[in-house]
């Protein structure tokens, strides 16, 4: 593997053939850490904050939005901490033990943007008693039942466009769309959750919607359309002060994939939502997150099975679920670059059919080789595991 590798960067790369993140030597953290192991680059989470904070800046949005961590992507307690230390973004929280986490990683309950489903009476009372906490209701029964705790208090409505976004058309990411969704409120009862909120008092600032996942510069066309589509509900609300578009913003998995164009990305946003006076809010957690993190694995062993060679490594995808659930391709990579190029399939140890990292790829084997690393593992790696099989042991560290 002599050539520059397309996923390779400042802080990710090969150096005299051995693979660095976040400025370390990956085979020496290899020999002195238990795998498999996610391990996370706070310098990268950093520039990925301060990349989107300047890009709306730039575009139309300067001091007029919020950035709200996505915190189901990856709930790492170092990584939240580091958050709020950094003072650059809140938390998108979606459940009540989430939001308690954000809180005991020092986050205001201000700082925290709501937005679950299906709430229970007990999720409800948990929430009502974090003052500040800025609660998107989803539902005619939470719009309902939050009225009836918390009378007179401002909330947001979650919609539902009926028109969804999400990388390369994969039906498993999109939120929204021709298939009727859990998520938000469809136009045709809106008008209904417009009296519910008004019979409780409750004071609709905020406007919420998330229609998919891992979008890049090929879906902005369709994020434009989506956009376009929350304009009729947003005429409808005369006190909103704030409109969150959600996350959904994707990072590049294949080698034919293009980073996503920010300010373009930004741009859109603004010729769609710039004639309205609010404040914008995104939340983000792909993309903060998952470019920062690697899992790193040991090998188990190298061996064909007739004529088709299987590379083992020791752990499966309940510690990394999207390959399996979302056929996202999370690319296993060599920690060194010199050796002999054979077509592998990488296996965990799993005890189940799916369990195959990735399929017939084309990988440096040398012959001393321990361990391999899999990039774009900082969200909804980690956040998602399982014990399946008894196998869910792993560790975490934030490198600084």
């Amino acid at each position: 593997m002599n050539k520059k590798q397309w996923w390779e960067r400042d802080d990710l790369n090969y150096h005299n053939n051995e693979l660095q993140f976040a400025n370390r030597n990956i085979q020496h953290i290899a020999n002195q850490l238990e795998t498999p192991c996610f391990i996370y680059n706070s310098k990268r989470i950093i520039n990925n904050l301060q990349r989107l904070k300047s890009a709306l800046n730039e575009n139309g949005f300067n001091n007029k939005h919020k950035i709200f961590y996505a915190m189901k992507a990856n709930r790492f307690t170092s990584l939240l901490t580091f958050l709020k230390i950094t003072n650059l973004c809140g938390i998108d929280a979606c459940s009540p033990a989430e939001a308690d986490l954000a809180i005991s990683c020092g986050f205001e309950a201000n700082e925290i943007s709501y937005t679950g489903s299906s709430l229970s009476k007990a999720d409800l009372q948990s929430l009502s008693m974090k003052s500040g906490l800025l609660m998107n209701c989803d539902s005619l029964h939470s719009i309902d039942s939050w009225g009836q705790l918390k009378p007179n208090s401002e909330i947001g409505i979650r919609i539902n466009p009926a028109i969804g976004i999400c990388r390369t058309n994969n039906e498993k990411l999109q939120y929204c769309g021709e298939n009727i969704t859990k998520f938000g409120v469809y136009r045709e009862q809106f008008e209904q959750a417009l009296q519910i909120a008004k019979k409780h008092g409750l004071k609709i600032t905020r406007l919420h919607f998330h229609t998919g996942c891992g979008y890049l510069d090929a879906e902005l066309e369709q994020l434009s359309n989506v956009l376009k589509a929350s304009h009729w509900f947003i005429e409808q609300l005369p006190d909103l002060e704030m409109i969150n578009i959600g996350g959904g913003l994707g990072v590049p998995h294949t080698e034919t994939e293009k980073s996503l164009d920010l300010n373009k990305w930004a741009a859109t946003i603004y010729k769609n939502l710039g004639q309205f006076d609010i404040t914008l809010a995104v939340e983000p957690g792909e993309y903060i997150a998952k470019d920062a993190g690697l899992l790193l694995l040991e090998t188990t062993y190298l061996e064909y099975k007739k004529d088709k060679l299987f590379l083992g490594v020791n752990a499966g995808f309940n510690l990394a679920p999207e390959p399996a659930y979302y056929d996202m391709p999370f690319l296993p990579v060599p920690l060194n670059s010199k050796g002999t190029v054979q077509k592998l399939s990488v296996a965990g140890n799993i005890n189940e059919a799916l369990d195959v990292w990735y399929e017939n790829l084309e990988f440096t084997v040398s012959d001393d080789m321990t361990h391999i690393a899999i990039i774009n593992a900082g969200a909804y790696s980690s956040s998602m595991s399982s014990n399946h099989c008894m196998r869910g042991k792993f560790s975490e560290y934030l490198l600084f």
